[in-house]
């Protein structure tokens, strides 16, 4: 891609005015070593005049500049977004328009010209959702069929959280235990333990009472 931007000279020019003739349709020398194949065909143009939108002239003027490199362009229009959408036939054709056309001022506004991010897919022979690889599926320790390549990794050595254990070996039942000490810009922090209640562990006594009598 570096070497197709280098092969055109970039251009910044006024297009409200323009004349077909005077855009550059020739492809770049260095174009016919390049392979164009990887880039995407589709331009995302931002920073669009809101005439384009509203009037159908405006809109005639916007088309004809981005059909004067590929006819068959097709042109989606995104009005929140002030932006719109230029799909060509070729990604060489695409990107002959993006190095003309960024920066040039249409309708009043100076437009920028992206290369739309294009989603690529892994091919399969089915059309169904297939399961993802089961590369996480497998314990360290040996499953029962092991698949294809696996090999056994060492168990890592258990985390210790030593500031955990010092805090918890100093903590003593019945004192106050400072959490955070005091400093000129905060107060500190104490916990103190409450006592329990009187009788908190006491349990109830439960009254024997005598069984009834049977009728005779």
């Amino acid at each position: 891609m570096d070497r197709l931007m280098r092969g055109v000279k970039q251009m910044s020019i006024d297009v409200d005015g323009f004349d077909p003739d005077e855009l550059d349709h020739s492809p770049p020398s260095s174009a016919n070593d390049f392979d164009a194949s990887d880039l995407p065909n589709v331009l995302i143009i931002a920073n669009v005049d809101d005439s384009v939108f509203d009037s159908a002239q405006a809109k005639l003027h916007f088309e004809a500049v981005f059909r004067n490199f590929d006819p068959e362009a097709e042109i989606q229009y995104l009005k929140n977004f002030r932006r719109a959408r230029v799909t060509f036939s070729t990604p060489l054709l695409a990107a002959q328009a993006k190095i003309q056309l960024h920066e040039a001022e249409i309708c009043g506004k100076r437009i920028k010209v992206y290369f739309a991010v294009t989603l690529t897919t892994e091919k399969s022979s089915s059309p169904n959702l297939q399961p993802p690889k089961p590369d996480k599926q497998f314990l360290i320790s040996p499953p029962a069929s092991p698949p294809v390549g696996w090999e056994s990794v060492p168990e890592a050595q258990p985390i210790i959280n030593y500031d955990l254990l010092s805090a918890i070996a100093s903590l003593k039942p019945g004192e106050a235990h400072e959490l955070h000490p005091p400093s000129a810009s905060q107060p500190g922090i104490v916990v103190h333990i409450c006592k329990d209640p009187e009788g908190f562990n006491e349990r109830p006594v439960i009254q024997q009472t005598k069984r009834p009598e049977r009728p005779s």
